[in-house]
């Protein structure tokens, strides 16, 4: 298994989710927690944490947490459901696997404030090719 620096050196390619602040802040067996603090960058129109930003960083853990020990798994879909408006300086991802079949698997990820308000629920289904 990679380590934490391995980890985020081999992620850094992944432009659109670094370029947008993302960062990992912790790997393990099946499961990563990355994190963004927010800015007026991620902003829409009404002052909004935008919608895909809640997606990118939930899709960037998924990534995560599913490729950091051996590269293979792809996203095939996911369903996303916003709780609550993004209010504090910082949003936390926390990535956990549900099932982990031969070729498929199934991820939730929860996005939170700093102080633990839950914002989304993303559940992500994965093609494995290992």
């Amino acid at each position: 298994m990679r380590t934490l620096e391995e980890t985020r050196e081999f992620f850094s390619n992944d432009r659109f989710a670094t370029d947008n602040g993302m960062i990992i802040e912790k790997v393990g067996e099946k499961s990563a927690v990355c994190s963004l603090v927010i800015s007026p960058g991620h902003m829409n129109a009404v002052g909004n944490v935008m919608g895909g930003v809640y997606y990118t960083l939930a899709d960037f853990t998924f990534a995560v947490a599913t490729n950091h020990e051996e590269m293979g798994t792809v996203s095939l879909s996911s369903s996303i459901e916003y709780l609550a408006p993004a209010r504090g300086k910082k949003m936390i991802c926390t990535a956990e696997c549900r099932k982990d079949g031969k070729t498929t698997c199934n991820y939730e990820m929860r996005l939170e404030d700093e102080d633990g308000k839950l914002l989304a629920i993303v559940h992500t289904t994965g093609f494995t090719r290992r």
